[in-house]
């Protein structure tokens, strides 16, 4: 994707807003709105029906909540992420107008089906997304034979096949625990976070951040890139315990040295850098607890919550900032309110893991404050970003 320079002297005066309504037009901008609505109305809902708040059931349980992180809102940012990129990457246009509320109706009913007693429709629905969003890239990357990005097309037909193994075990339609399918859907998300933070964050922070020097190393990108498949093929056989150790742990220090190599100390003066930087940190975190909860020393839950609030969390929702200034024509420069919302996701992502481990006592505690600061960040980021999200670019360009 196109990316700007982030200095910030001389920034020229931006146009003004033209006028018209401009949600239709390209992927991003459907996508991130509804993915921070619902990231910030389910996950105040969940916790509260966790913490005994509510007095009706939102979700049915723990995996319904997982089953929503990852298929709702985290598909819907990879969504629109991707309907952006491949405009960008093949020079083709992606889905617009008409195909994208399709698109976008799809993903609502998804969310909409699972709250029903109409299971196999909520099944079907959800598996149908990434489908859809498969053959509306697939497309674009043919024509424009992109044979680098066509394995895009093959993590989103696997995450189909992977929401719909969630679904069936949940009906028991097949033997599989949901915990098995909903593991690996994070992992093959831990994967397209992997591979797109090895290209964009170096990019950025060189961009951003004058004289940062940010390097690749090709052998610390193999054993980072080859550590998560690894993770991957172990939770499918269902390796033994000392195999996920071993794997996780050679995962921290490739992901750790990776990450050292992009030289984030020299990021925390331009927040839509840094941001990205202490996402990918909790990757390392994700790894390092992970490792820690098949030795049984510590609950899975947490290295989970450090996978998604904090690294997810914390990806998207940078991504989500840069990706809607940089095509809106706006400059790249995070204000007070941009910079409030990445504090408050990795706020949110040290209460749900570190207050769990330092006081057990204080649990449920933490599993309150952690869903209302994300609840606050991704309501502030659809507030912020609704006029947004929904005008026409200020340079008048099309998009």
């Amino acid at each position: 994707m196109n990316d700007l320079p982030l200095t910030r002297p001389l920034q020229p005066k931006a146009p003004p807003a033209t006028a018209g309504f401009a949600l239709w037009s390209l992927g991003f901008r459907p996508f991130y709105l509804l993915a921070s609505l619902f990231g910030a109305f389910s996950v105040l809902l969940w916790a509260a029906q966790f913490s005994g708040h509510l007095s009706f059931a939102y979700l049915q349980g723990a995996a319904w909540h997982g089953h929503e992180m990852l298929f709702g809102y985290t598909i819907a940012v990879i969504a629109g992420f991707l309907l952006t990129a491949v405009r960008a990457w093949t020079n083709q246009p992606t889905a617009s107008g008409g195909a994208l509320m399709a698109l976008a109706a799809l993903w609502v009913a998804g969310r909409v089906l699972v709250l029903t007693p109409y299971a196999l429709a909520a099944a079907i629905v959800n598996a149908a997304f990434p489908v859809a969003i498969a053959v509306a890239i697939g497309i674009q990357l043919a024509r424009a034979r992109n044979a680098r990005n066509y394995f895009f097309v093959g993590l989103l037909l696997l995450m189909s096949a992977l929401v719909l193994a969630v679904h069936l075990s949940m009906q028991g339609r097949i033997e599989l625990p949901p915990r098995v399918g909903l593991q690996l859907a994070l992992d093959v998300v831990l994967f397209i976070m992997a591979v797109m933070a090895g290209r964009v964050i170096p990019m950025f922070t060189n961009n951003g951040v004058r004289g940062a020097n940010a390097t690749r190393q090709a052998l610390v990108e193999k054993l980072a890139l080859g550590s998560v498949i690894l993770l991957f093929v172990a939770d499918l056989l269902q390796f033994p315990s000392a195999v996920v150790v071993m794997i996780t742990l050679a995962g921290v220090l490739a992901h750790g040295v990776r990450l050292g190599l992009w030289k984030p100390w020299r990021t925390l003066g331009t927040p839509l850098v840094w941001i990205l930087h202490a996402a990918y940190a909790w990757i390392v975190v994700h790894l390092a607890l992970r490792g820690l909860s098949a030795a049984g020393l510590i609950a899975a839950s947490l290295a989970t919550h450090a996978l998604v609030i904090g690294a997810i969390g914390g990806l998207t929702i940078g991504m989500m900032t840069r990706t809607a200034r940089g095509h809106t024509g706006r400059p790249l420069i995070a204000d007070r309110f941009e910079v409030a919302m990445f504090v408050l996701v990795q706020l949110a992502a040290a209460a749900r893991v570190f207050c769990g481990i330092a006081s057990p006592a204080s649990y449920m505690l933490s599993v309150e404050l952690s869903g209302l600061l994300w609840a606050v960040a991704f309501g502030l980021y659809a507030i912020r970003y609704w006029p947004v999200l929904t005008r026409a670019r200020l340079d008048g360009k099309p998009g």
